[in-house]
């Protein structure tokens, strides 16, 4: 972190763990919810009684019962802690306590009369009772109810899902190590295999059947080709990794600020999301962009539809001369097939591409953004539009610093230190 200035994560805008951004509030998710929100609230409320909300209903519970209740077996198995969050506080309105230590939210409820806490604790959500023992079997008519409940608030779930896609109260998960790690597998298996193969390049082993039968192996042969697909392998995995990685990339350059923004660009082509990435006007960008093109065309594409050869060439013509070999170079347009060769594979270059520009973007240490992602921290939509990640992405000493801070804030997030 960068002596002699306050610091506070660099950024004032920085108020909330990235992890609150999933809730949001109540009054943000139920205004525009269709006209039947009362009659879906009706429905859910018979389900679920006679549970109801210890607050409004004013149970009394023993003295210290906050901090003495026990979790309960049934509770193991109720729905994800964000459903109920949905169900109980958004939705339905009952009263959160809100946090305090290794707790994010605290809900009581009634049932027959009896106080119980449905919290979300550092230990996983938990339905938890004040004696346990004798309370067992009512917990699990409650954890019943629930699991009705939530089953039954589907169409509103639905709804709060749509509706903060169009907005930016949004993370985006990030992958990118997990991606890279089958990345380099694939390569490393390729450089032992080629290595192999090269090694026994001169290597006959003849074998004797019989007195008159003899076979000749040349194992450099079965390993040549059992290296070609592991380099097919680590190229279409690199291809993969990098579609995922320019997606956040586009994040904290400002270019994507919606969930809506995400998915588009998501279902988009490999090379728009390198353009969203990276600026091809720059001349040395655009050789590798230019590269890794033509080894998608040759390559990805053989693999995603059906494998037509990997050198593009799917039929033959009848003609004078025998059996000609028609390919396909291109994959749309006037000109898709062609007789002339030009397009060959090199998996040897190919790799030698890839990894060209892995060593010019991933490694190299030079863009702001590529510190971001090997945190492996979501990308957190509302910093792409409040100016958060702009600041962020001035230098790479101001990335490090506000990636320190954030892992810290996600940190104490996740072992609810508050």
């Amino acid at each position: 972190m960068a002596a002699g200035r306050p610091f506070h994560c660099g950024f004032a805008s920085i108020a909330r763990s990235p992890l609150s951004f999933a809730l949001g509030s109540r009054k943000e998710f139920t205004m525009n919810f269709p006209d039947d929100l009362e009659k879906l609230k009706l429905k859910i409320e018979n389900i679920l009684d006679p549970i109801a909300s210890a607050v409004e209903r004013g149970t009394k519970a023993e003295k210290d019962f906050l901090l003495t209740a026990s979790r309960t077996d049934a509770g193991r198995s109720l729905p994800p802690y964000y459903l109920l969050y949905f169900l109980f506080i958004d939705l339905l309105g009952y009263k959160n306590l809100g946090k305090f230590e290794k707790v994010a939210w605290s809900v009581p409820i009634d049932y027959k009369g009896t106080a119980y806490l449905l919290e979300h604790r550092k230990l996983g959500m938990g339905l938890f009772a004040s004696d346990k023992e004798n309370q067992e079997s009512d917990c699990r008519e409650i954890v019943k109810k629930i699991a009705k409940a939530v089953k039954a608030a589907q169409p509103y779930f639905e709804w709060v899902a749509n509706e903060a896609a169009k907005r930016s109260d949004l993370n985006v998960l990030n992958h990118s190590l997990r991606l890279h790690d089958r990345y380099t597998y694939f390569i490393d298996q390729y450089k032992k295999k080629i290595k192999e193969a090269n090694s026994r390049k001169d290597e006959v082993i003849r074998t004797q059947y019989s007195e008159n039968s003899w076979g000749v192996e040349i194992p450099y042969h079965g390993l040549k080709r059992e290296s070609e697909w592991l380099a097919i392998s680590a190229i279409d995995a690199f291809f993969s990794f990098s579609e995922h990685v320019f997606i956040h990339s586009a994040i904290l350059k400002g270019v994507l600020l919606t969930g809506e923004d995400v998915a588009n660009l998501a279902d988009n082509e490999w090379a728009s999301k390198f353009k969203a990435c990276l600026d091809i006007q720059d001349q040395e960008i655009k050789t590798h962009y230019d590269h890794l093109v033509s080894i998608k065309r040759q390559i990805r594409n053989y693999i995603a539809h059906g494998a037509f050869g990997k050198n593009g060439e799917a039929f033959q013509i009848h003609s004078g001369a025998g059996a000609v070999p028609l390919l396909m170079p291109h994959q749309k347009g006037g000109s898709r097939f062609s007789m002339q060769s030009g397009i060959e594979f090199d998996e040897e270059e190919a790799i030698k591409a890839v990894e060209g520009f892995m060593e010019f973007y991933w490694d190299s240490n030079i863009f702001p953004e590529v510190i971001y992602i090997q945190s492996s921290m979501p990308s957190i939509l509302p910093y792409a539009s409040d100016s958060t990640y702009e600041r962020a992405m001035s230098s790479t000493q101001e990335m490090e610093d506000f990636v320190e801070c954030l892992t810290r804030m996600h940190d104490d997030a996740a072992n609810m230190d508050w």
